[in-house]
Order: structure tokens, then C-alpha cells, then sequence
């Protein structure tokens, strides 16, 4: 039951998905949005352009029709006469082509914005396999698509049966009309009739449009799985940014380890903390962590510096303010320079005193002089 529940896609699609999905050409469409668009443009601009292309054309047809016997046989005038008639033709007619080839362009990306891609024009076994074939036209998508099919012959037919009605005394009495404004009333009545069967399709593109995108969104949805293993991929594996993080912190603890033995004295805390301080009498630079660690990282610190004569310094309150404060190969924060002052001067007493140069040191003050906000 649980692998079922897991296999569900029940999860919204990630930003990956849906980047990789249009990569691929797999985007919402609607081919009833993009005909709806180029079908009104089309009847707008012929409701507009119709006088003039109708005009044109009786023009250019008035003229053939009254060509003499001479100007027939005449093959320079018939071109002028050809030029003549493309040239009062082809501006209404090319403002017509360019309006419904622009609606044409924009009822394609409309929905789901503008996408080239070669991936979706590459040939696939699965667009010639028959058992897909016959799976779209007897699966939701065909019944989806034969619904569509006849709800469009429902409505554009009913629309144009109620223009059929509104034109019909128009239309009878056309023959007592004088020619050849009996024609443009004719045409007048065909760019309506057109514009609104074409509008007809605005109820069908309404339900359409949603219906593709939520059929879009639902055919990109995710399992649970996929989704832990795409973020998996996206952030590396748990497992394996784990070792390299364990990896990382082992060779910075050797590099650390290394230079232990050039610290001047080691402070802790002894139970938990060390930290190995370093100063540089001739530079210009303030006392240095060279090494910290804590528990058994701590405990190696000591050892080693055991091992190189490095003197080791209890001071459980500076020892955590250092270690909270500073990483290795940084400077100690000035507002602890008191402090480490007095250590290190007690460090070089006692080296002193035991290379026999010195007096013995008097013990260290347990209270040094350590700021509030350092105090852990």
C-alpha cells in the first residue's frame, strides 16, 4: 500500500521539470485557441478589407470584360493590363494575408509561450507505433477530442442557422436591389454571417485553454520518489557530500596537526578544548590560531604538542572564548589581546626559568581579563 501511495504523482511539478519538459517541446497548447485566433482575425480584417478587395475585383473583372478586339491581340497591353490589375489587388488582399498570418503566429504561442526546439521535430518509434495510435484515439484525449469535434458542429452550426435567420428577408430581396449594389449587400451580409460563426468558437476556446492546462499540469506532476531523487541530483548524495565533508575536515585537522609543533603555547580547557596560539615577536601581525579542536581532536592537540615541548596552558574561560570566536590561521580578536598578552608572557617566563636564565614565574591569574561577550 505504501508503494502505491509512493507512486502516485500527487507532487506539483519542480522548476527542473518543467525547464527539461520545454526543452523537449512538451508544453500546454491549444489548437482551438490558435484557430479560434486566426479565424477572427481572418472575418475582422475581411469585414474591414472586403469593400476593397470586392471593389478590385469588379474593377479588374469591368475591364477584362470590356477589352476590344485589338487590345486582345495586343500582348504588351495585356500586361499592363495584368499589372494594372495585380496592383489594385494586392494591397487589400496582402493586408488580409498579413493580418491572419500574424494571428496565426501569436494563436500558437499564446499558450505556453513562444519555443524552438529540435527535440520534438526528431523522429520517434512511438509516434508510428499503432498500439500508441489507437491508445489516443480510443483514451480520454480522443473522447476528449470527438467531445470538442461535436460540440464545435453543435455550435457553429447552430450560428450559423440563427445568421441564416437574421439575413434571410436580406437575402430575398436581393434581386430588387440594382446591380451592382445587390453584390456588396450580398458580401456585406456574407462578412457578417462569417464573423459570427467564427466567434462561435470563443465558448469552445474557453473551455479548451483550461482543460489544456490542467491536463498539461497533471501529465507533469511527480511522484514523491522522483522528487527526492531530483533534488538528490540537484544537491548530490546525502551519503556522498557527507564523506567528502568528513574528508575535508580530516585534512584541514593533518594540516592543523602540522603546525602544533611551531605553536609557542597551547590553551585549554581540560576536559574538552585546546587551542594551539602562535606569535610572531618580529612581525607586525597579532597572535595566530594555528590549531583548535575539541574532545578528541583536543586531545591530539595536546599530545603532540606534549611530544614537541609546547607548553600547555589552562585557562578554561579564554580557551572557549578563542575557540568560539576564531578560526585556524586567523588572528585573536583584539578585545582578547589582554589576555593572550598575559599568557604569553608567563609562556616566556617560564621558558626562561627553565633554560636556567630566569626566576621562577609566579603562577598565572586564573581571572583573566576577558569581555562579557566572549564569556562561554
Amino acid at each position: 500500500m505504501a508503494d502505491n501511495d509512493s507512486a502516485e504523482k500527487t507532487e506539483e511539478p519542480t522548476s527542473k521539470k518543467k525547464q527539461d519538459a520545454r526543452n523537449k517541446g512538451q508544453l500546454a497548447r491549444s489548437r482551438e485557441l490558435s484557430t479560434a485566433l486566426v479565424l477572427i482575425a481572418s472575418a475582422v480584417s475581411f469585414l474591414l478589407m472586403g469593400s476593397y478587395i470586392a471593389s478590385a475585383v469588379f474593377s479588374v473583372m469591368q475591364r477584362t470584360f470590356t477589352l476590344s478586339r485589338d487590345e486582345t491581340f495586343d500582348t504588351n497591353h495585356m500586361f499592363q493590363a495584368w499589372g494594372a490589375a495585380f496592383e489594385q489587388i494586392s494591397t487589400p488582399v496582402l493586408f488580409y494575408m498579413v493580418i491572419a498570418m500574424v494571428a496565426g503566429i501569436y494563436g500558437s504561442i499564446a499558450m505556453g509561450g513562444f519555443n524552438f526546439t529540435w527535440q520534438s521535430a526528431a523522429p520517434k518509434a512511438s509516434k508510428i507505433n499503432p498500439l500508441n495510435g489507437f491508445k489516443r484515439m480510443f483514451g480520454i484525449e480522443g473522447i476528449v477530442e470527438l467531445l470538442k469535434a461535436i460540440a464545435k458542429f453543435f455550435v457553429i452550426g447552430g450560428t450559423a442557422y440563427l445568421a441564416l435567420n437574421i439575413f434571410m428577408d436580406e437575402a430575398l430581396h436581393l434581386d430588387q436591389e440594382l446591380y451592382p449594389l445587390s453584390l456588396f449587400h450580398a458580401l456585406d451580409m456574407i462578412e457578417w454571417a462569417f464573423l459570427m460563426m467564427c466567434c462561435a468558437m470563443i465558448p469552445i476556446v474557453l473551455i479548451d485553454v483550461p482543460y489544456q492546462s490542467y491536463k498539461h499540469n497533471k501529465e507533469m506532476k511527480m511522484t514523491k520518489q522522483e522528487v527526492k531523487d531530483e533534488r538528490k541530483n540537484a544537491e548530490g548524495d546525502p551519503q556522498v557530500k557527507g564523506r567528502i565533508r568528513r574528508l575535508q575536515y580530516q585534512a584541514a585537522a593533518n594540516r592543523m596537526m602540522q603546525e602544533v609543533p611551531k605553536a609557542d603555547v597551547v590553551v585549554t580547557n581540560p576536559t574538552h578544548f585546546s587551542v594551539a596560539l602562535k606569535y610572531d615577536e618580529d612581525g607586525q601581525r597579532a597572535p595566530v590560531v594555528v590549531a583548535k579542536g575539541a574532545d578528541e581532536l583536543a586531545m591530539h592537540i595536546r599530545k603532540i604538542a606534549t611530544a614537541h615541548d609546547v607548553p600547555l596552558i589552562p585557562s578554561p574561560m579564554l580557551t572557549r572564548a578563542i575557540f568560539y570566536s576564531t578560526e585556524p590561521d586567523q588572528e585573536i580578536p583584539h578585545k582578547l589581546f589582554m589576555a593572550v598578552a598575559q599568557v604569553l608572557a608567563y609562556v616566556y617566563k617560564l621558558k626562561a626559568y627553565r633554560s636556567g636564565k630566569g626566576k621562577r614565574p609566579k603562577p598565572l591569574k586564573r581571572d583573566l581579563p576577558i569581555p562579557p561577550e566572549y564569556r562561554r
